[in-house]
């Protein structure tokens, strides 16, 4: 499965966030502290399929220049990728809940359209502040030439989740 993640730190956060990221407080982001970043924002994601938990593994990390993210500009973008147990042909559920930074935050996840006939995303939930999202999804039984690693990168094909960090969760309430 392939997770991709869009923080848009708005001005009420930026300083906050750019604290998160530049921990030898030098004005810049090092590639160490936007891969440390990145791991502390997979660290406070939890992910499951069928109740079953697995982890996504830190991938590219793209940061745009503090100054932008004073101005409320620049999207922070965090790719992982993690391996699904082997699934059968039938109904399953994949369960996301993101528990970074709850106190500050504005979130929206989504699944993205399947590109395979072979997945059908039939429902979405989210709880009230969608910092979880339970997707409801069918696989279908596949032609015989393919193979479980194509069939799981139609799963991640499937799968598209972004976190806005945009203004502080208090002002929605």
């Amino acid at each position: 499965m392939q997770l991709e993640l869009d923080l848009t730190p708005g001005i009420a956060v930026a300083e906050a966030i750019i604290a998160d990221i530049d921990r030898n407080r030098d004005g810049s982001l090092s590639l160490d502290e936007q891969r440390a970043y990145g791991s502390l924002v997979l660290g406070a994601l939890t992910l499951e399929v069928d109740g079953t938990p697995f982890g996504a593994r830190l991938g590219a990390t793209s940061f745009p220049e503090p100054e932008a993210m004073r101005r409320g500009e620049g999207t922070i973008r965090i790719q992982s990728a993690g391996s699904l147990p082997r699934l059968t042909v039938g109904p399953h559920q994949l369960m996301f809940r993101n528990r970074h930074h709850p106190d500050r935050s504005v979130y929206l996840a989504n699944a993205l359209v399947p590109g395979s006939d072979e997945v059908a995303v039939t429902a979405q939930h989210r709880d009230r502040d969608q910092t979880e999202l339970t997707i409801d999804y069918v696989l279908r039984a596949a032609p015989a030439r393919s193979t479980a690693a194509w069939l799981l990168g139609s799963i991640a094909a499937a799968m598209g989740l972004s976190v806005l960090l945009m203004r502080p969760l208090r002002s929605l309430r």
